[in-house]
């Protein structure tokens, strides 16, 4: 295993987040401020994100710095979540079995569609009236 940090570059509707991981105690550092619990402020994102680590038991083995930017809560603990299984996989490539049978290495390519000219919402239609 190679001394530098491993990255990884994930995205989920329009939130990116690149993953630095190295060898360490399991700090997570979310845009060199705040830990992942106060960033993503519900325990359910957070288990979303680290899935990756949680599957493999590797939570107290590494520190993750994390970028992230765009969107939404829940777009962001997705894109952190296929950042820190691609980080991963560059760090160690027997991982990939174990990850790819839990489906993290799979970009979630659902995007909102976009609103359209004489309608309220993307799908919605304004109430019709016959008189």
């Amino acid at each position: 295993m190679k001394n530098e940090p491993f990255s990884g570059i994930g995205r989920r509707k329009n939130s990116t987040a690149r993953v630095y991981l190295s060898s360490g105690s399991g700090n997570f550092v979310v845009n060199s401020k705040l830990d992942l619990n106060s960033y993503l402020k519900r325990e359910s994102l957070v288990i979303h994100a680290m899935k990756p680590l949680a599957i493999l038991n590797l939570q107290d083995k590494y520190d993750l710095k994390i970028n992230v930017s765009g969107g939404g809560l829940t777009g962001q603990a997705g894109a952190i979540q296929l950042g820190v299984a691609r980080a991963l996989l560059e760090s160690d490539k027997e991982l990939r079995s174990q990850l790819k049978t839990h489906g993290l290495l799979t970009r979630d390519a659902r995007e909102v569609e976009r609103k359209k000219y004489g309608q309220p919402g993307a799908r919605k239609k304004f109430q019709f009236s016959k008189r």
